[in-house]
């Protein structure tokens, strides 16, 4: 506990030159005292020095002290210093007797008085006991006894330039943390003392970790480009350190962040994907001054939806979302910034006259039909209500916005549409029919509107994905567990998908089904390693038996693929103006769809598992990107629907 006295107070509070300055003045006074008290000691008596010995005895801290400084004991703060800190004290003290042993020889042999062979001995046990007894007393005065729970973290911050300088003069301030050093890969800092504090290569970090503790890693460099940052990345998880980050560049010069708040280091900034700036025109295009719709508000790619879409003006955000706590959530999130034009809607995808509702009373111009169930195993268990609510939901929300002459219709589909293993990709692959059906009824009738798909991979972070399952396990001290070592999927951060499915939207014609560029499919048993070890821990395995969380393997769950896709057929992918969107036209046939729609309803209503699952599938190997073929017909107002 810090002691409340003043003058303890004004003690700390004193700038570290001043503090430096005063620990180096105890330590000349501790010295001289220590070969003072050595002659005391080895005559027996109270000794007083003649002149020759007064030189000697001043000269023992003017020779230590350079020592001292050289071997870094003035760079260490006391108030968070270690108990390891002791050897190197006890180092630098046998050095500097070392070296005063050495200045009694010339002496001795100069012929200016002898020193009794015991007080060099004697120098470097008083001596030692003084450096080391004299830093851990002021510790304890100044500071009081310390908790070892409460100790504070030893970090070093990675990039000693403007913004390490002012992250570090912060942590000063708030004492919580212990900034021992910064690491640069600079040569012209390595060496170096900035702002009071030793720049070190970053190869040096395993020593410093083992001689200082160093339990965190903050990597203060904004403006450093994203390939160079993510192998800095990587560098660093290879030890056992925490590793933090300060906000980018653009948050900074925004005023989103202060530049003493710093955050966890995001998953994705190891995945290998390079972003690219959103176009700004596109989003624009998509949301000014329009009202917009967002089905499944409350979701994960629903909320990130809807934070988007209130940064580029819309006209009208509602907020559609049959789950009330998930409703709630995201209203008083959005309104917490004091956005008025935002109306929130309890209800269900499959009413029908609630939807309808919504859509007319607002005057809605963009419907973006994020509602769905998507969690694999739990669909595969529950196929009536994936069914009711993927399938016929889409459908509902489909027509509804058809009839309303909603302008911009975008679904957000899944790669696990791609030759479905699984209810929920099957669920998918059917939404993406169904809208594509009704993107082909607009261009018949000329009516302008335009409904598209965005099909993508895994979102980082997401309600039910891998990222949040596998930090709860490594807060939890794992295991952390996985399906399988061969598992791969593809990622990319909420926001980015958000950006993207509403630019995808803007550079819809109608029919499109848009495929988001995932980058390099990425090995789940890797992504469990590199959350292990930005968390500060290490892998247990056969290699390394004393890790601290094991990566266990469970099988794979129900329906679950050991690869993911995007393409049924790559070669039908395009590009578009934007290199992260691809397009394919998904041209279906056949007035069969309606037949099999009502198929899937008979099912429902006979709650006939077996025949719904073989309904399902059957209808999929159909039709696939890219198969030419007649467009498929459901009459608007048709159509099986539901029990509500």
């Amino acid at each position: 506990m810090i002691s409340t006295n003043a003058l303890t107070t004004k003690i700390i509070n004193l700038p570290r030159p001043v503090k430096l300055a005063a620990l180096i003045c105890i330590d000349f006074v501790g010295l001289s005292t220590a070969i003072w008290l050595s002659y005391c000691l080895r005559y027996g008596v109270f000794f007083v020095p003649d002149e020759s010995q007064l030189i000697l005895i001043a000269a023992g801290p003017i020779i230590a002290i350079p020592i001292f400084i050289r071997m870094g004991l003035y760079r260490a703060v006391i108030r968070y210093m270690p108990d390891r800190a002791i050897w190197a004290m006890l180092r630098a003290m046998s050095l500097a007797a070392l070296a005063w042993v050495c200045l009694v020889f010339v002496t001795e042999m100069a012929g200016t008085g002898l020193v009794p062979r015991s007080v060099p001995f004697l120098y470097w046990i008083v001596g030692g006991l003084i450096v080391v007894s004299s830093r851990f007393a002021a510790q304890y005065i100044l500071w009081g006894r310390r908790d070892d729970k409460l100790q504070v973290a030893q970090i070093v911050i990675y990039g000693a330039g403007e913004a390490g300088v002012q992250l570090a003069g912060a942590m000063r301030t708030q004492g919580n943390r212990l900034v021992a050093g910064f690491l640069d890969n600079d040569p012209r800092l390595i060496g170096r003392d900035v702002a009071g504090i030793r720049v070190y290569d970053p190869e040096y970090l395993p020593v410093l970790i083992s001689n200082m503790g160093i339990r965190e890693v903050i990597l203060s460099m904004p403006s450093v480009g994203g390939e160079q940052r993510k192998q800095i990345v990587k560098d660093l998880t290879a030890y056992p350190v925490k590793i933090r980050t300060l906000p980018p560049i653009s948050d900074l010069l925004a005023g989103n962040y202060m530049v003493n708040q710093i955050r966890d280091i995001d998953i994705d900034e190891l995945l290998g994907r390079s972003s690219v700036p959103a176009d700004k025109a596109l989003l624009a295009g998509m949301i000014e001054g329009r009202s917009i719709l967002v089905t499944g508000a409350g979701g994960s790619i629903g909320s990130e939806l809807c934070r988007l879409i209130l940064e580029w003006k819309p006209r009208l955000l509602v907020l559609y979302e049959q789950n009330e706590y998930a409703l709630y959530t995201i209203d008083k999130s959005l309104k917490a910034f004091g956005i008025a034009n935002i109306k929130s809607v309890l209800a269900s995808i499959i009413d029908e006259e609630a939807l309808r509702r919504s859509i007319i009373e607002n005057s809605i111009d963009v419907v973006f039909h994020a509602a769905a169930h998507k969690h694999v195993p739990l669909v595969e268990s529950n196929v009536f209500e994936g069914v009711r609510n993927n399938v016929f939901g889409s459908l509902t929300a489909s027509r509804v916005a058809y009839e309303c002459g909603v302008k911009d219709f975008v679904l957000i589909s899944s790669d696990k549409a791609v030759r479905p293993t699984n209810v929920m990709g099957a669920t998918k692959r059917w939404a993406e029919l169904i809208v594509h059906n009704y993107a082909l009824r607009c261009l018949e009738a000329g009516t302008g509107q335009k409904f598209c798909a965005v099909r993508f991979g895994n979102v980082l972070g997401s309600n039910g994905s891998v990222v949040p399952l596998f930090k709860e396990q490594i807060a939890a001290g794992g295991p952390v567990t996985i399906t399988d070592k061969r598992m791969t999927r593809f990622f990319m951060s909420i926001h980015e998908a958000a950006e993207l499915i509403v630019q995808a939207g803007a550079l819809s014609q109608g029919g499109d089904i848009f495929l988001l560029e995932m980058g390099e499919p990425v090995l789940i048993v890797d992504l469990a390693k590199n959350m292990i070890q930005l968390a500060g821990h290490k892998v247990r395995d056969e290699d390394n038996p004393n890790g601290s969380i094991e990566i266990a393997t469970v099988g794979a769950r129900p329906g679950e693929k050991m690869f993911e896709e995007l393409f049924y057929d790559a070669a039908s992918a395009e590009r578009t103006t934007h290199p992260k969107i691809l397009r394919t036209e998904g041209l279906v046939h056949s007035d069969e769809l309606q037949s099999r729609l009502s198929c899937l309803e008979a099912h429902m209503l006979s709650r006939d598992e077996a025949a719904l699952r073989k309904a399902l599938f059957d209808v999929i190997s159909r039709y696939s990107d890219g198969a030419s073929s007649l467009p498929l017909k459901l009459v608007a107002g048709a159509g099986p629907r539901p029990e509500k």
